[in-house]
């Protein structure tokens, strides 16, 4: 799937006949609570799909506060009217004696999406885009935790080539990703800016839709 990045990022750039295209933007501290209000709003199902267990609000809350955005990278997709449908969190960590890599370090990822953007493929763009930002670090092992229950992420990773072990209801999956390459590198700074450009379009358009709008 990485073998002609650019490519396959122009290709994806224009969507499917009938979806809007999805663009990924790497998220910083300014976007914390926008990160927040989307795991608040997911219900028990999507928080058991996403952490593994049907975590409290204050969890989530600490989760948020911990994020690292000096070390850690999360990606997030926003709709029309700027809110966050999609955020992947991509962690990285130092690579275990046994692990299927040479390298120093390993990445795992995780990823939820609104109940309101399901059936877009911003699951999948999210994917492909942590994918590709470890291609370009120098990561070749991706690991993806979930339930085997969870039928999209479990299709994501086969759809992926990911290898993939069951046990005790849970499945643990790892993809071994190709050295980066010009083409990579491209991709991924592309797809940037125009996510950027499409953020900020957005945002204005949401700021002054608050400004004109009918005052309280």
């Amino acid at each position: 799937m990485f073998d002609n990045a650019l490519f396959r990022w122009l290709k994806g750039f224009g969507g499917k006949t009938g979806r809007p295209t999805v663009l990924v933007k790497e998220l910083g501290e300014r976007d914390r609570r926008r990160i927040l209000r989307h795991f608040l709003a997911l219900d028990d199902n999507d928080r058991l799909l996403r952490f593994g267990s049907v975590i409290p609000d204050d969890a989530i809350a600490k989760y948020v506060e911990k994020i690292d955005f000096r070390q850690d990278i999360v990606f997030g997709v926003v709709s029309r009217v700027f809110q966050l449908v999609g955020v992947g969190h991509l962690a990285f960590a130092k690579a275990d004696k046994g692990k299927p890599t040479q390298k120093e370090r390993v990445a795992e990822f995780g990823v939820s999406v609104s109940k309101s953007a399901r059936g877009q493929g911003v699951g999948s763009r999210l994917f492909q885009r942590a994918a590709i930002h470890c291609r370009n670090a120098d990561v070749d092992t991706l690991y993806m935790q979930c339930l085997t229950s969870n039928q999209t992420m479990m299709h994501i990773a086969r759809k992926a080539g990911m290898e993939i072990k069951r046990e005790y209801g849970e499945a643990d999956a790892y993809l071994q990703l190709p050295p980066p390459s010009p083409a990579s590198v491209m991709a991924e700074a592309l797809e940037e800016q125009w996510a950027v450009i499409d953020y900020t379009v957005k945002a204005n358009a949401r700021a002054a839709a608050k400004w004109l709008g009918p005052k309280k």
